[in-house]
């Protein structure tokens, strides 16, 4: 079941928009997640079904459950602290009270609230979070998680319609407009009521409070909701994170067993049966475990020990190649398998060269500057996935016009040009596939 865009026939189908079609899988090289259904295992084809859907549910009665718990704690923080005003001015005041040790010098801008602490729009060159990187670098790590990610998708294919599917991510858009007023806000009250903790600056305090040196940060919201919320709330509230956490796995380890078992598993083991794959699939679950557990002591270190800063930073160096290949492919028929490929290809490479990079140098702080060159490191990282996202571009654009284009026989409704087409589209693998299955019904005979 592929995803097409514009009409399969103006009289037989009433919306004008997307919608789902049995039509059979896109080409190769525009092709989604999935593979084509046809030729994928009996269980895989129920699972992947199933496990959007059950995904679906969990996420939906912990969005029921998440904003309620965090208004109530939203309420008790500002109730706190003495309303909004007392809120902006106390925070900006909120200095800890250890800032000398270690026989370190500390510079007072560590320890003192930014003076653009409540701007969203900040200095395009100091500015921690610069504003052009908002405008221009946030919308493609947004365009690859939203459109392409495999644990979004999955989801998106347990909608009954496309109605029901386009209904729910207008939702969402709107749910992600709570956090600035559920998260943030809260977590900058818990730096007001714990400032010794949330905000220390001398590793040694650091490591008494929360056992890292960098920084506590990280600790805000948990803090506050262990020692401002009651007890009904916090275990509300405690039931919440714990569910989010583990539907977020059970996702991830489920997007990322499925994409090894059908799209590298059986690409090396053909004749592999069902209950190899699966075990395939499982035995890699286990792998992706042992390496998330060892990876904690990097994140807890990384940018400073500021999780959101770490978890941006990654997927600017790893999401805007896949988002410039999507639009591409929507935009622009003439792009190619070749060009994808090797925009994939180059764009991952340049990800990776920063990442590692930074991950052996580590990045600079007030204590602490960095070693990295200026000229892989200097670059802040939402500008970098402006970089990265136009260079992927160029690359995929450049081989695909060197190399032979795709009949439009295999684009009908793929591509923005040929939405309305209704004639009937023919899979770019179905040659390949006529040939494998008589290469095997040959071996068959033989045997």
């Amino acid at each position: 079941m592929g995803l097409e865009l514009g009409l399969e026939s103006p009289e037989s189908d009433p919306d004008p928009n997307l919608h789902w079609t049995s039509h059979g899988p896109p080409p190769q090289d525009l092709r989604g997640w999935q593979g084509n259904e046809e030729h994928k295992p009996g269980y895989l084809l129920l699972h992947d079904k199933a496990a959007g859907l059950l995904c679906a549910w969990s996420v939906g009665l912990e969005s029921g459950q998440g904003p309620a718990g965090q208004c109530g704690w939203l309420f008790c923080s500002f109730n706190e602290v003495g309303g909004y005003e007392s809120f902006t001015e106390k925070y900006m005041n909120a200095i800890p009270s250890v800032v000398e040790g270690d026989n370190l010098t500390i510079s007072a801008s560590c320890y003192t609230p930014r003076e653009d602490s409540f701007h969203i729009f900040r200095d395009p060159v100091t500015g921690d979070i610069p504003w052009p990187g908002i405008i221009f670098g946030m919308p493609i790590t947004a365009l690859w998680y939203w459109c392409t990610n495999q644990v979004i998708v999955q989801r998106c294919l347990s909608g009954k319609d496309m109605s029901h599917v386009k209904a729910a991510c207008l939702m969402c858009a709107y749910l992600k407009l709570l956090p600035m007023f559920l998260m943030v806000m809260p977590g900058m009250i818990s730096r007001i009521l714990y400032t010794d903790k949330v905000a220390c600056v001398v590793p040694s305090e650091c490591v008494k409070h929360c056992g890292v040196d960098v920084g506590c940060t990280n600790y805000a919201y948990p803090t506050m909701v262990l020692e401002l919320m009651p007890q009904g709330l916090r275990g509300l509230m405690l039931s919440v994170m714990l569910a989010s956490l583990m539907s977020s796995l059970t996702s991830i380890f489920n997007s990322a067993s499925t994409l090894f078992a059908i799209d590298l598993y059986t690409k090396v083991r053909k004749q592999a049966s069902e209950k190899e794959i699966l075990i395939a699939g499982r035995i890699f679950v286990l792998l992706l475990t042992v390496v998330s557990i060892v990876w904690v002591p990097l994140v807890q270190v990384s940018q400073n020990g500021q999780l959101i800063h770490y978890t941006e930073s990654i997927s600017s160096y790893l999401g805007p190649p896949i988002a410039a290949v999507f639009v591409l492919a929507i935009f622009c028929k003439r792009v190619n398998e070749q060009g994808a490929f090797w925009g994939l290809m180059v764009g991952l490479a340049m990800g990776l060269i920063r990442m590692i990079t930074e991950f052996v140098y580590g990045t600079a702080s007030c204590l602490a500057p960095s070693t990295c060159p200026k000229i892989i490191c200097g670059v802040h990282y939402l500008y970098f996935s402006i970089i990265l996202f136009f260079g992927s571009m160029l690359v995929v654009l450049g081989i695909s016009l060197l190399t032979k284009p795709i009949p439009d026989v295999h684009l009908y409704r793929l591509c923005w040009v040929l939405r309305n087409s209704t004639e009937e589209r023919i899979d770019i693998d179905a040659e390949e596939k006529s040939r494998e299955e008589t290469d095997d019904g040959v071996e068959e005979g033989n045997i």
